[in-house]
């Protein structure tokens, strides 16, 4: 057990499976339930006072002695990049790993609309307070005040750091700073560079860490990927990896270490993630001890290119930012099969804008999935099957003129053709819901550390900021607030609290992990079967998708719950990988992160079945309002979800949520 938690458990009951009794079949009785647990780090008093509280009551440490104070970080995008380099800077060793041939390759690249800021440039009202009780009510409050605040607070200073560093952020005529309206917000706050902001920001985070690699206070490690955690006398102290390219597997000690891995979305096979997006860094963190928060709440994005085929490996996004400009529609009637040119705006159905006339296009991620799911569900849908809705620019280019349109979207329009063949100047595009970014991740206190000590996880990787739904462009926003601003402060107050004595290779735990990851890289090797890791991972994305995607209810969730067991042992039995672990060896990568993801994908259907009601992200078809809206349940589920992974049924841990600053209520758009 760990520091937040006691040792008692009472039984909690699900509602088993159905034992069809073939092999390899787990029925699913219970799950145990432990003590709840709470977020210590997190300061009494008032809301906007707590983050400063918190910063003069950390710990400082000596600059020389931050030179003997060596901290590991595990990922290289946005969040690990920024905490990378400002780690450095105040003087601590840092090694930085990536599995990607560059840090630049980090899917914080893909990241197109923008970054939201507190700034109010605009003069439309915009505050902290604002973007705080948005950012709680677009993640249908299931996030802790207090670290959504502390993210708005910061937010301000992000586009200042970020400037400073040469991101070239739109301007407006005058010079200064243009902002542009997202998803869940009346007010322009989100900055952005064209479609490209996630690189532009990147660059400019990698350019801060390259700084640092140039001055030896940062070592690179890039084609290496994390494969367990070291933990020493329960704290954690290293990391197990493997070189992608030799094949070698080895460890690297240090006082701390940070995980900014990102999220879990590619469990579904199908996602907007990159192909090599995985869950095995926080997965194997968790098998250690930390506790998983929430998985049951993934986003579904709702602008997505439709999949059009069976041959796809991935799904690419269409930036929200398309919403401030195109308007979403289907035809009125069902089958209606007229080119949307010839279809006349009075057989038009602008459903968000007709449904949500306040957010008109522009409401949050979840409720805009919904609602063109609902329009295709009754047969209105367009494209290919009927899986898909118009995002049409007509309006737009007949007001600004198409140069203008261009210049806001111009790359984002380029690559729509290069997808599809069509040409959206001519044409609407046609979107349709996808998996894109999971809120939930590993849980971390106030001071984003996890329940193994020295264990801190950072952006996507936790699970702390964004509830039920994350709004758009609050990503990027989390990623450069904890890496820049937050982690340095918690950090350092971590190690101040040492020293926590020498840990060296020859130690036994230290020993024993790297060899239980030398063990199972064989045994991968060794099944020697008749089907791919992509075969498996194909079969259990489609089965997440439509057990535990969009819509999830009951039946099908045990149905999850008990084919997913079965899927596993299948793996473990006829899972093939060619070549040998000495070397380059892609097929072997796979099946170490498909087998993460057979477990993962379990804890997420039992999250998803014992939370009896709806909310953000999450939606139980048993659980909906008569306008068919998420209908939370805050009298039994306002708590945090923490599992912990034991041999035998995982362990549910609470953490109560508190609203002293909102009030909660039902999400209205309208």
């Amino acid at each position: 057990m760990d520091r937040h938690t006691e040792a008692t458990r009472d039984t909690g009951h699900l509602a088993s499976g159905e034992d069809t009794g073939q092999p390899g079949h787990t029925e699913y009785a219970h799950y145990t339930v432990g003590a709840e647990i709470a977020d210590h780090a997190a300061p009494d008093g008032e809301l906007a006072e707590r983050w400063e509280q918190r910063r003069l009551a950390a710990g400082l440490i000596n600059p020389a002695n931050r030179r003997r104070l060596p901290v590991i970080v595990v990922g290289t995008g946005l969040a690990g990049a920024s905490a990378a380099a400002t780690l450095a800077e105040l003087g601590h060793p840092v090694t930085s790993f990536c599995y990607q041939d560059s840090p630049r390759r980090a899917h914080s690249i893909a990241a197109q609309g923008g970054i939201n800021a507190a700034k109010n440039y605009r003069g439309d009202g915009d505050s902290v307070a604002r973007l705080f009780k948005d950012t709680i009510k677009g993640g249908d409050f299931r996030a802790r005040e207090s670290n959504v605040h502390r993210l708005a607070e910061v937010s301000t200073r992000i586009i200042d750091q970020c400037v400073a560093q040469g991101v070239p952020f739109a301007r407006d005529y005058g010079g200064l700073l243009d902002t542009r309206s997202f998803g869940g917000a009346q007010v322009s706050r989100t900055f952005y560079a064209r479609g490209q902001t996630g690189q532009q920001l990147l660059l400019g985070a990698y350019q801060a860490m390259s700084r640092q690699v140039a001055a030896g206070n940062v070592t690179v490690h890039a084609r290496t990927e994390m494969l367990d955690l070291v933990v020493v006398d329960g704290r954690a102290r290293g990391v197990v990896v493997r070189d992608l390219v030799t094949g070698e597997v080895t460890t690297h000690l240090a006082e701390a270490v940070v995980l900014a891995t990102g999220g879990y979305g590619n469990a579904y096979f199908l996602s907007t993630n990159a192909m090599g997006c995985n869950a095995s860094a926080v997965w194997r963190a968790h098998r250690r001890g930390a506790l998983f928060a929430n998985p049951c709440f993934t986003q579904i994005h709702p602008t997505c290119v439709p999949v059009s085929g069976e041959h796809q490996s991935k799904l690419t996004l269409m930036s929200e930012s398309l919403r401030n400009d195109g308007r979403v529609w289907v035809p009125t009637t069902g089958g209606d099969t007229r080119a949307p040119g010839d279809i006349p705006a009075a057989e038009r159905d602008y459903f968000l804008e007709r449904m949500y006339p306040a957010f008109g296009n522009l409401v949050p991620r979840d409720i805009a999935s919904r609602a063109a799911k609902r329009v295709c569900d009754e047969g209105r849908g367009v494209g290919p099957g009927g899986l898909g809705v118009y995002l049409d620019f007509a309006d737009a280019i007949e007001r600004l003129g198409a140069p203008a349109v261009e210049e806001k979207y111009g790359n984002l329009f380029a690559m729509y053709e290069r997808i599809t063949g069509e040409d959206p100047y001519a044409v609407p595009m046609r979107i349709y819901p996808a998996v894109h970014y999971t809120m939930g991740g590993l849980w971390v206190d106030y001071d984003l550390q996890s329940t193994v000590p020295g264990l801190f996880v950072i952006g996507e990787a936790n699970f702390s900021d964004h509830g039920a739904n994350r709004l758009g462009a609050s990503a990027l926003m989390q990623g450069l607030a904890d890496g820049y601003f937050v982690l340095p402060t918690t950090l350092t107050h971590y190690l101040a609290a040492g020293p926590f004595g020498p840990v060296d290779a020859d130690d036994p735990e230290v020993v024993a992990t790297e060899q239980g990851v030398q063990d199972r890289v064989k045994r991968l090797l060794a099944i020697d079967g008749d089907l791919s890791a992509d075969h498996f991972h194909r079969e259990l994305g489609l089965l997440m998708w439509e057990k535990c995607g969009m819509e999830r209810d009951a039946a099908g969730l045990r149905e999850a719950l008990a084919r997913i067991p079965r899927l596993r042992e299948q793996f473990w039995s006829r899972l093939r990988v060619p070549g040998t672990g000495a070397g380059l060896n892609q097929s072997l990568e796979k099946a170490g992160r498909v087998a993460d993801f057979l477990e993962l994908a379990e804890l997420m259907c039992l999250d998803a079945l014992h939370r009896e009601e709806s909310c953000g992200g999450h939606f139980r078809a048993e659980h909906q309002s008569t306008g068919g809206e998420a209908a939370r349940d805050d009298e039994a589920f306002a708590y945090v979800a923490a599992w912990e992974y034991t041999d035998g049924p995982p362990v549910l841990h609470r953490e109560r949520l508190t609203f002293d600053n909102v009030t909660l209520a039902t999400r209205n758009y309208a």
